[in-house]
Order: structure tokens, then C-alpha cells, then sequence
């Protein structure tokens, strides 16, 4: 252990610049990890080269968040005793060649400079992390998967082969999982990082907002995935947040369709959900725009519902307020919308789902409005899409929460031919069918990011979302 901390601390420590996010920060952040660490030493691996099309990296957003280092193939190990830890860093190094393609990687002196972190060659690895297990360290992994929401598809990595071969070494080494850990300091964001979500957001609403101008009929969905990516990088953005989702007519029902390639009909609605990212952070919205330019009097109603069930859940999306009844009060506004139209049979009226769900201890699960509103409304936003908030943990919103508000409605009697066929399911759909079928092939999801501070709930995607606003910008495009 001893040796350890000795090669840690004879690597050299300089001052940082100041970035987006200071080099002082990224430090704090690893301080923190190692205060609830106690005692023991932390691996992680960074992301590898691209191995397709020759494309930029992007580093892992753990990774990220720990080291802020930008360039692949990177190990980081941070060695902590009483709560206090020192760090290296283990970096590759380009051949001259390679760098006349690629780029040269920051040197040992710039990354002491601008990260505040030793660095090291990557066969000094492997020698370190035996001396710690021959030391009995308590070992942390944070694994190197791309994306949380793919964690455990994401398994043939650097990382995990590293793991792999130290537990064929050392048969019943004991590895724990650092995420959770990493996870609650991701949870609140510092001033800086809801810098960054803003400005992430003000692009995102920039191309929502170019988009609803460019809309008309005879386009496809493509054409609009251009528009609002064109504006994203002019504006700034590194690249999509996520995968574009631009679906029109059928495909607006299919919560994560990116084909974009359909031609759009006149008199159907185009779900357009896209974000920007912009230096790592993440925004996501979403709009539900009428291809014609006009909504027809179906195609309002239910937008005005799920419009309402967004302004429901933001008045319950405060500080001490809890997630649950964000989500209750916007399930409410929706069942009362849906049943107004003849589209469920009451607000409460129960059905058998399609899916696995206990109706005896969840009554609210088996209510007739969840055919209808398929997916939950607020998850977190940061590094990733769908990043850690502290009302994950104790299921209250807080101070330094980032997240999403995102109802929806998806309407096609497609839903209903995937009933169970119960009594209670039979007597639903034969009286709402007809009344489905007015309003075919109408999905409306409405999204916006937000931030919570200390002066309350800040909507930071300013887009148009009332129908009065948007049809004036979607009319525009339609005028012979």
C-alpha cells in the first residue's frame, strides 16, 4: 500500500486553467467520490478509439465526469485512505505518425496544467492494481459502459476485460460496483453544469423553433430532421443528445422511432423529439406539430390534454415536492381529458393490461388512461439523456435536479387489439372503439427540460408549446 501512494504522489501536480467545467471542480468531484470511498482504490476505464467511419470521440460520461479527460483509451485509478485520495491517470500515447491523423494527446505536464491529474504510461497499470490486491485494498470498479440505459448489453469492453483477468488471477477477489456511488454525486449539478443544460437547451429550442417555421406539406421526415440538426451544430452543439425521433402520422406512436424516413401526409401530427448537446450536457424536447399547418379539431383536443397534464406536473415539480405526484397529478389531468372525449369509459375504470402488472396492490396501474399514456414523465438530464437526479434516490425533487416533463397521449386502436381477452377488456374496447378511431394514429408527446435552483422550477427549453402559439408559425409555411 505504501509503494502505492508512493508512486501516486512522486507524479507531478500543477495549477489548472479555467474551462466550462474547472479543473478545481473535477477535483472536488473525485474528493467527494473518496469521502464516501472511506478507505480503498477506485478503476475505471475511459472510452476506446472509434472503431467505425473514422467518427469524433466522446468520452464515457463517468469517465468524464471524474477525470474530464477527452482523449480514448484512458485508465483512471484513485487510491484512498481516511477519505482523502490520490489519482494518476493512464494515458496512451500517439506514435508520430498516428498524431498526423489523429492529433496529438496532452502531454503529462498538460494534463497536471488542466486537469490537475498525474499521468502515466498504460503498462504501468496492470503492476499497480497487483500491488493493491497483494495490499488487500478494497477494490471499486466503475465500469465502462457507453450508456447507462445499456448497461448490461454494453459488457465486451476494456474494462470488463481488464476485470475479467484480474479475477482469473486472484480467484475470489471481491470487486464492488462504483456507479451507485458516482451516480449521487451526478445527481445534483453545481452551478456549472446548469450552465451548461441551459445553453444546451436555449439550442435545443433554436432548431424546434427554426423547425416549426421550415414545416410543410410534401416534406419527409428526413427534411426535418435536417432542419433541426443543421441548427443544432450552427449553434453551437457538439451533436445530437440522442438519436433524432421525427414521426409522423403512424410512426408518431412508436416512443422511440428513428427511421425518419416516411414521407408526411397532409392532416397528420409529426412528433418531433431532439436535443442538442452541448459541451457533454444533454437537453431533450419534444413538440407535436400539425403537417398541414392546422390542427384539426381531434388532433387539439387531445393536445390540449396532454398539454395540461405537462402544466399539472409542473406545478408539482418543486423542491420537497415529491416525483410521484408530479406523476399522479398528470395521469389525473389525462384520465380526465381521455374520458371527456369517450376515449375510457370513466377516470377510474379499470382494464387488464397487455403487459405484467398487479392490479390487487397497484390499482393505479390498471386504470384505463395507462393504455393510452404508455411511458413515465420526468427522468434526469445531464452528461447522459437519461442521467442521475437526487429525486431518484428518495423519491423527493431537490435543489441541483435536471430533468425532463414529458406526457403523452398515443391513440390507434392497434392498442386496443392487444387487450387480453377478458370480460372487463371486451366491454372496454367494443365501447370505445368507434371513438378511437376518430383519433387514429395520433400521438402528441410534449417535453421540456428543467431545472430546479434555489428560486424555484426554471424551464430552460423556451419553445412555443400552447396551440395558439405554434399555429401561427406552422400556418406560415402553408399560405399559397
Amino acid at each position: 500500500m505504501r509503494g502505492s501512494l508512493f508512486f501516486l504522489a512522486a507524479l507531478v501536480v500543477a495549477q489548472p486553467v479555467v474551462g466550462q467545467i474547472s479543473a478545481v471542480e473535477y477535483a472536488a468531484r473525485r474528493d467527494s467520490l473518496a469521502q464516501r470511498i472511506g478507505n480503498g482504490a477506485v478503476i475505471a476505464f475511459g472510452g476506446p478509439t472509434p472503431t467505425t467511419d473514422f467518427g469524433p470521440f466522446y468520452q464515457l460520461p463517468a469517465f468524464r465526469y471524474l477525470t474530464g479527460y477527452q482523449s480514448p483509451n484512458a485508465a483512471w485509478v484513485m487510491v484512498v485512505q481516511g477519505g482523502k485520495g490520490r489519482s494518476v491517470l493512464f494515458v496512451t500515447r500517439s506514435t508520430p505518425r498516428r498524431a498526423l491523423y489523429y492529433g496529438e494527446e496532452p502531454d503529462s505536464a498538460g494534463l497536471a496544467r488542466e486537469l490537475l491529474l498525474p499521468s502515466a504510461e498504460p503498462g504501468r497499470l496492470a503492476p499497480l492494481v497487483d500491488s493493491l490486491v497483494a495490499a488487500r485494498v478494497p477494490l471499486y470498479e466503475l465500469r465502462d459502459f457507453a450508456s447507462g440505459d445499456f448497461r448490461g448489453a454494453d459488457s465486451l469492453t476494456r474494462g470488463g476485460q481488464f476485470v475479467r483477468g484480474l479475477a482469473a488471477r486472484y480467484p475470489g477477489l471481491a470487486i464492488q460496483d462504483a456507479h451507485p456511488i458516482v451516480d449521487q454525486l451526478r445527481a445534483r449539478k453545481t452551478d456549472a453544469e446548469l450552465a451548461l443544460i441551459r445553453r444546451a437547451a436555449e439550442i435545443s429550442a433554436d432548431g424546434h423553433l427554426e423547425l416549426m417555421k421550415k414545416i410543410e406539406t410534401g416534406l419527409h421526415e428526413f427534411d426535418l430532421q435536417a432542419i433541426i440538426e443543421y441548427t443544432f451544430r450552427r449553434g453551437g452543439a457538439e451533436r445530437p443528445s440522442y438519436g433524432s425521433i421525427v414521426g409522423s402520422g403512424p410512426n408518431s406512436l412508436q416512443l422511440h422511432y428513428m427511421k425518419d424516413r416516411r414521407k408526411m401526409e397532409p392532416g397528420e401530427v409529426v412528433v418531433i423529439d431532439a436535443g442538442a448537446e452541448f459541451d457533454g450536457y444533454a437537453a431533450d424536447v419534444t413538440r407535436t406539430l400539425p403537417v398541414s399547418g392546422t390542427y384539426t379539431a381531434e388532433q387539439r383536443a387531445v393536445y390540449q390534454i396532454v398539454r395540461d397534464a405537462q402544466a399539472a406536473a409542473e406545478r408539482n415539480s418543486i423542491a420537497g415536492r415529491s416525483i410521484q405526484a408530479a406523476l399522479d397529478s398528470s395521469v389525473a389531468a389525462r384520465a380526465r381529458g381521455l374520458a371527456a372525449l369517450g376515449l375510457i369509459e370513466s377516470v377510474d375504470a379499470q382494464f387488464d393490461p397487455p403487459w405484467p402488472a398487479d392490479c390487487q396492490r397497484n390499482p393505479a396501474a390498471c386504470r384505463q388512461v395507462q393504455l393510452f399514456s404508455i411511458h413515465g414523465i420526468t427522468h434526469g438530464i445531464g452528461l447522459e439523456v437519461h442521467d442521475p437526479i437526487q429525486a431518484y434516490q428518495d423519491g423527493i425533487f431537490k435543489v441541483g435536479d435536471a430533468f425532463t416533463i414529458e406526457p403523452g397521449l398515443y391513440l390507434s386502436t392497434r392498442l386496443l387489439d392487444l387487450l387480453p381477452d377478458t370480460p372487463r377488456n371486451r366491454a372496454f374496447a367494443a365501447k370505445v372503439r368507434r371513438t378511437v378511431e376518430r383519433y387514429q394514429n395520433t400521438g402528441v408527446r410534449i417535453e421540456d427540460s428543467y431545472l430546479l435552483t434555489a428560486r424555484g422550477l426554471e424551464r430552460v427549453s423556451m419553445v412555443p408549446r400552447e396551440l395558439d402559439e405554434i399555429e401561427p408559425l406552422t400556418r406560415r409555411r402553408m399560405v399559397p
